[in-house]
């Protein structure tokens, strides 16, 4: 594909996409950028997918081969559960990638955005035994809707879904055991600051352990009343409360994921 003063010329499939789609894809791309804004992408390696408004069985997820900080609103695949694409894309898409979202998103309606990132805090957090430890204000919200799924190597067998699907229930956090972290929301926002939540606990996490000296949990009636207080902070927005300010940061950085 042709390149224009080192960005990828994609031709715009705004035409092509209802209101509502498009402003999924520019969430989406958004969301992209952030991850890799924050440096919490790895490469082309990791995943952030979303159903199409009013598209049934339909999501967009990355192009494979293309850096986060690259993803705009029309380079989004679009695809169905099987991982086949429904619109015109020169791109492909992950197979390993799409193994762990497809099964997400067709076990869950409220998961409407999934997003799963290999970072370093958040790997190092999964290999540990005893997981994510209450022991700061951060992970009190984490564990008021966390899970944890056992590793079964690289997510290429359809076979895993079923027990990833039951392992994660209705929460909202999962921890992928010597793998990762993922996340879901009933919009893009709400995914990214679940996201963004459980990787501050994990890197706080990290940071607390290296320093030698015995850890203090939290109480057990704090970590029981966390759900309400989540509530409470966020104003009951949700991710809606930070969603614009980062898309006006976005903005200032760089608008072409708008494109």
């Amino acid at each position: 594909m042709e390149t224009q003063a080192g960005r990828l010329a994609v031709p715009s499939v705004r035409d092509q996409a209802g209101a509502e789609e498009w402003a999924m894809r520019v969430d989406l791309a958004a969301c992209y950028r952030m991850v890799a804004h924050h440096g919490w992408d790895d490469l082309v390696f990791t995943h952030i997918s979303a159903r199409v408004p009013g598209g049934g069985d339909h999501f967009l997820i990355n192009p494979y081969g293309l850096l986060f900080e690259e993803v705009t609103a029309s380079s989004l695949v679009k695809v169905d559960l099987a991982g086949e694409k429904v619109m015109a894309s020169p791109f492909a898409i992950n197979p390993a990638g799409f193994v762990i979202h497809s099964a997400i998103h067709a076990a869950r309606d409220d998961a409407q955005c999934v997003l799963h990132l290999h970072t370093s805090a958040g790997v190092a957090v999964s290999c540990q035994k005893d997981g994510l430890l209450p022991i700061s204000q951060p992970s009190i919200f984490v564990h008021a809707g966390l899970a944890y799924h056992d590793y079964e190597g690289v997510a290429l067998d359809d076979a895993e879904k079923p027990r990833l699907v039951a392992g994660f229930g209705k929460n909202i956090f999962l921890i992928l055991r010597n793998h990762g972290l993922l996340t879901v929301g009933q919009t893009v926002a709400d995914a990214f600051l679940a996201m963004f939540v459980l990787q501050r606990a994990c890197e706080i996490q990290v940071m607390a352990q290296s320093g030698g000296a015995a850890l203090i949990p939290i109480p057990q009636p704090i970590l029981d009343g966390a759900r309400a207080q989540s509530a409470q902070v966020t104003r009951g927005l949700g991710g809606a409360l930070a969603w614009p300010g980062i898309l006006r940061k976005l903005d200032r950085l760089d608008p072409s994921y708008r494109t």
